[in-house]
């Protein structure tokens, strides 16, 4: 399994003969004999992901990074942050993803209300496996965990990606976006229950 080192905005690979993908134009460096390739319809997750993508309007294009070297990834100078995945699955907005292991499965999950919140459709894209993904973000990213009993509401443009047993719902009415006078059209926010983590950036989208 290759290494990978967050420091700050930037996302340093170190391969010695494995592969990694990457959000295409991410690489704004390399040493070593590293090729890169596209990583194909729906971005290694094959044909099936490919269509779901196509159709929720979740889109993400990723690149293959294969070789022995080091490969330093960065993207409009956004936070990278390191998430271990222990087989379990995690939930992330497709625009937030920087690189994934390989051994990691992509795919769209539809949830009924993501077009309604940051209009990117009514899915959110999937990582599943044993592995590492490099999430952005703008700001440090923030893990709030949700526990029974206590729910966690968040602003859906700061809403990054979540894991754990959450069953995510929108909630509409007043906002606290109204008070402000940022308001547009019907406000809503997400409201998360269960056991897990939301994490979230300091800025909206």
């Amino acid at each position: 399994m290759p290494t990978l080192t967050a420091e700050k905005r930037v996302l340093h690979v170190d391969l010695q003969g494995e592969t990694i993908r990457a959000a295409q134009g991410s690489m704004v460096a390399y040493t070593g004999k590293v090729d890169f390739k596209h990583a194909g319809m729906g971005g290694g997750g094959g044909l099936k992901a490919a269509l779901k993508q196509r159709v929720a309007g979740e889109s993400i294009a990723l690149m293959e990074c294969t070789g022995a070297g080091r490969v330093t990834l960065a993207q409009d100078a956004l936070d990278v942050t390191l998430v271990d995945l222990p087989g379990d699955t995690l939930q992330v907005e497709s625009e937030s993803i920087l690189a994934v292991t390989d051994g990691l499965r992509l795919d769209v999950r539809f949830t009924g209300l993501r077009g309604m919140t940051t209009g990117q459709g009514l899915a959110t894209t999937t990582v599943t496996g044993h592995g590492q993904v490099a999430l952005l973000s703008d700001g440090p990213l923030i893990g709030l965990e949700v526990g029974p009993g206590v729910p966690l509401v968040v602003d859906p443009d700061a809403y990054v990606a979540s894991r754990g047993q959450l069953q995510m719902n929108l909630v509409s009415g007043v906002s606290w976006k109204t008070f402000v006078g940022e308001g547009s059209g019907e406000p809503f926010s997400l409201r998360f229950e269960g056991q897990g983590v939301v994490f979230i950036q300091p800025a909206e989208r």
